[in-house]
């Protein structure tokens, strides 16, 4: 196998591959041989068909068999001589295509993008604040309040009481559609919360003020979008009768109230809310020095960077803001999304962030293990309630949607073992100047 350059500009790459005809021929003649005393044939017995039937029943597809391996090694052979990566799948193109013909030596160009060659960086010098917020009393009361509401109960209101918003009414109802009652529209002794919005846009409004013992005719219009064809967008009145109205009435907050939330008693589920909104503050806290990490990195770090994985990510980032504009949209039948030297600034951030922590993953031989894959899967599935069979199938078979899933668990460590490098400094702020060191991320 002849290998000659043709191009070498920055990180694009040029070779032609030439297999001399003879080369071909003899590989064949060989595998053709190999395969003789296996083969079996009519008129001849196993092992004795002459080579020259072989050739002429198995040949072509040998030949192209033949081909494909012996550019496929020529191939390798020269990514581990040069030790270029290629940045994306090299492309192949055979000279002459369908007109080569048997005899003929093998020409083909082989051209790539390869991955750059990425600098150290001393990961000590870069210098972080890690923010710290611990949680208030007020907060803690807040959140036990919360609790206590979505605790409540609901008691009989005093006779002749008329509804108000955030109060439960038990009703029967029966829905018409152009006079005819319809099937799912019809329910007795219903407990409805006024201002739940749990009932079509609408209904729910037009109950307010109503008395036990009203008939209240109540009028609406189904949502576009409504999950049933046959009622969507449809005119409907619905005749309820009330039946009870009553208050709401929140939990005491005591040690029952703890124990309905699996905590022992009061002082426990105080310690349970302190642990999960610290817990919260610190998750929100490592988004912020991550983000700050980060733009360090892309502050300090230059390189080339292959064309092909800037292209293909802005490309992404247009497609994905656009389907954000335009959430009525769920296919992609649509016309071209043309990205914008905004959306490829922000492409090359990206794909220098990738590689560079690629890189520093791979030096400090950070890995994913197969039980963090399997809960990050566990996690993914919950997505999907009655098809999680299907879902762990669909990633067990599907190379690109197991990356999916491995590429943030990767990323996360290789910052964590960044920033065990790094100079980090511990700052205690309040809750509201974390939420704006939060809000700061959505603006860059």
């Amino acid at each position: 196998m002849q290998v000659k350059e043709t191009r070498n500009e920055g990180l694009k790459r040029g070779y032609q591959f030439t297999l001399p005809a003879a080369d071909l021929a003899a590989t064949v003649d060989a595998k053709l041989k190999e395969a003789q005393p296996e083969v079996e044939m009519k008129g001849f017995r196993k092992g004795k068909v002459p080579m020259a039937m072989l050739k002429k029943q198995f040949g072509p597809r040998v030949l192209g068999d033949a081909m494909q391996e012996a550019i496929d090694g020529a191939l390798r052979n020269h990514l581990e001589t040069s030790g270029d990566r290629p940045a994306t799948q090299p492309k192949v193109e055979m000279e002459g295509g369908e007109t080569w013909k048997e005899g003929d030596d093998v020409v083909v160009n082989v051209t790539y993008e390869a991955l750059p060659a990425i600098p150290e960086v001393d990961l000590t010098a870069l210098s972080l604040e890690k923010l710290k917020v611990e949680a208030e009393e007020t907060a803690v009361t807040e959140a036990l309040e919360n609790l206590a509401k979505s605790a409540q109960s609901f008691e009989d209101r005093r006779k002749g009481s008329k509804s108000k918003d955030g109060d439960q009414v038990v009703i029967d109802f029966k829905g018409f559609v152009d006079g005819e009652a319809f099937e799912g529209g019809e329910a007795e002794d219903y407990p409805l919360v006024l201002g739940s919005n749990s009932f079509i846009p609408g209904f729910e409004a037009q109950l307010v003020g109503a008395k036990a013992d009203d008939e209240v005719k109540v009028e609406v219009k189904f949502p576009e979008e409504y999950g049933a064809a046959h009622l969507a967008g449809k005119d409907a009145i619905f005749e309820c009768k009330i039946k009870a109205v009553k208050a709401p009435k929140a939990a005491e907050i005591d040690d029952e109230l703890a124990k309905k939330f699996g905590a022992e008693d009061l002082d426990g589920l105080k310690k349970q809310i302190s642990d999960r909104l610290e817990a919260e503050y610190a998750g929100a806290a490592r988004q912020v020095m991550k983000r700050a990490l980060l733009d360090q990195l892309d502050a300090t770090v230059s390189f080339d960077l292959p064309e092909s994985l800037v292209e293909a990510e802005a490309e992404q980032i247009a497609h994905q803001l656009w389907h954000e504009e335009n959430p009525e949209v769920h296919d992609h039948n649509h016309g071209a999304i043309e990205p914008t030297d905004e959306h490829k600034k922000l492409a090359e951030r990206r794909v220098r962030l990738g590689l560079l922590l690629a890189e520093i993953g791979q030096k400090a031989e950070v890995t994913v293990t197969d039980q963090e894959m399997t809960q990050a899967v566990l996690r993914a599935a919950r997505q999907y309630p009655g098809q999680e069979r299907a879902f762990f199938e669909f990633i067990q078979q599907n190379q690109g949607a197991q990356q999916q899933l491995r590429a943030p668990i990767f990323e996360d460590k290789v910052i964590d073992h960044i920033a065990a490098q790094a100079k980090v400094e511990e700052k205690t702020v309040t809750k509201e100047e974390l939420e704006k060191a939060v809000e700061k991320l959505d603006e860059l």
